[in-house]
């Protein structure tokens, strides 16, 4: 393990106190330690290839958890036959007076090239005021702050009300062994709680580095992959013909692309248009106040869609992620074929989304069949939707309302629906309310969550740690 020099420490914990005035309180061990673990987590490549590997990751969280004197009862390594996809449970004791908490993180990361970023992605590296690496915001920032934080509170002796309950997980991000299905599945016991907190994101969004709202994570899209196919018997490329497969695979995909799903809100996203219509201003402001209306404006749907961050909580969308096709460069394609990746609003299913989709195409020589998250390809889908929200349990929303306004004064705590999807589906669906909650802020305009040079702020990363400390600790001391 290595760490940084203590002038390059301390010159970030400055620039902590002058970024976030009373989130600047924060301690230095646990901000120290909360970084080696971060930097470990960073540098063990976990992606879904042959270089990846979750369960040495996993392990070595492990071992901190041990080395702090967690009993090797309570530190379990366990997942699939497959040897790189394991788990790892972590049980810190409390008193029993309550259901455990269960706060989940999933360790894989998605595929990061080094010819396409500018830094060595499995790197963590500081520069200007950022942490830049695969996983630094999705979500290796959190995970090192979930085990910081664990291992803080057993070195201070702190006893909870109830058991704090750590999943570090596999496959969040796609392959064969979601950690928390199988979890579920095969080891019910280990993981069942009250509810859950899943640090997956970022909930504090900032403009420039200011805080302008705290996110509740209060309910999610549901994933969903389908693939586009067309065959057809190809041919020699000097007789060029209309039916080539690649310009019907092109003409469904540029369907796809104009079509918009209908407008629409839930309980959730309209309670956070109502709190972010009072943090916008100008035209924005405008638009909100448009689609709050009953029967929403059109004009101010149509305008608000434009911007990229509301559009994916107003819609399902869908979007062209993988394509192939063609056999040789001297032939016409014999098949084509296209990944369509979802995210679908709730109350709505897999198969309802494949059945428009196919609508939308109009074409009955391109096929579409579903893509399960273990890359199998099926003619129906599973009979599959997303769940309503759960309430807002006011356990989980006191304390964080009360921490919330110790860190970052004046602003509120927003009811949102994440416009991704997360292993909060699995959680929920067996019944136990999941709830997105982090201290991690991003900037509307910088989410780089899989994309190239992903990054976060410094202040950002040790805020977020001393954030989380403070709530788990009201969390659970209720």
């Amino acid at each position: 393990m290595s760490t940084r020099t203590p002038v390059i420490f301390a010159a970030a914990l400055l620039a902590v106190a002058a970024s976030w005035g009373a989130a600047a309180a924060t301690d230095k061990a646990s901000d120290a330690l909360a970084y080696d673990i971060f930097k470990e987590l960073i540098e063990i490549n976990t992606t879904d290839t042959p270089a990846g590997n979750v369960t040495t990751a996993v392990e070595a969280m492990a071992r901190r958890f041990r080395d702090a004197g967690f009993p090797a009862a309570d530190v379990v390594v366990l997942g699939p036959e497959n040897p790189r996809k394991k788990n790892v449970v972590v049980r810190l004791r409390g008193a029993g007076k309550h259901k455990p908490v269960l706060l989940i993180g999933h360790i894989d990361v998605v595929e990061a090239r080094r010819e396409d970023w500018n830094l060595d992605p499995f790197k963590l590296i500081e520069k200007e005021g950022y942490f830049y690496g695969r996983g630094t915001s999705d979500m290796k920032g959190d995970d090192a702050i979930m085990v910081a934080t664990l291992l803080r509170m057993k070195k201070e002796g702190y006893t909870p009300d109830r058991d704090i309950v750590l999943a570090l997980t596999a496959d969040e991000e796609g392959g064969c062994c979601n950690g928390p299905a199988w979890l579920i599945k095969n080891h019910r016991d280990l993981v069942d709680a009250a509810f859950v907190i899943n640090t997956d994101g970022w909930s504090v969004n900032t403009e420039n580095g200011v805080p302008k709202m705290f996110r509740l994570g209060a309910t999610e899209k549901l994933y969903g992959d389908y693939q586009l196919t067309v065959t057809n018997k190809g041919g020699h490329s000097s007789e060029p013909r209309a039916d080539n497969a690649i310009y019907q695979l092109a003409h469904a995909l540029t369907n796809i692309q104009k079509y918009q799903f209908p407008f629409e809100l839930n309980n959730v996203t309209r309670a956070y248009f109502e709190r972010a219509v009072e943090q916008a201003n100008g035209e924005r402001q405008v638009e909100i106040k448009g689609i709050l209306k009953i029967p929403p404006d059109e004009k101010a749907v149509q305008s608000l869609s434009l911007r990229t961050t509301d559009n994916s909580v107003m819609r399902t969308n869908c979007v062209a992620t993988r394509l192939e096709g063609g056999h040789a460069n001297n032939a016409l394609p014999q098949r084509a074929q296209a990944n369509i990746n979802c995210r679908i609003l709730p109350g709505h299913s897999l198969e309802e989304v494949r059945q428009q989709l196919i609508k939308v195409i109009a074409d009955p020589e391109v096929t579409v069949r579903y893509v399960a998250d273990d890359g199998k390809v099926a003619e129906t889908t599973p009979d599959r939707r997303s769940l309503a929200p759960p309430p807002l349990n006011p356990e989980v929303l006191k304390p964080l309302e009360t921490v919330v306004a110790q860190m970052w004064p004046g602003i509120k705590v927003v009811p949102y629906m994440d416009a991704g999807a997360s292993d909060s589906i699995y959680t929920s669906a067996a019944g136990m309310p999941s709830y997105g909650i982090t201290g991690l802020a991003v900037d509307f305009d910088d989410v780089r969550a899989h994309g190239r040079d992903e990054r976060i702020r410094v202040t950002s990363f040790y805020t977020g740690n001393e954030f989380f400390y403070r709530y788990l600790k009201a969390l659970t001391s209720q």
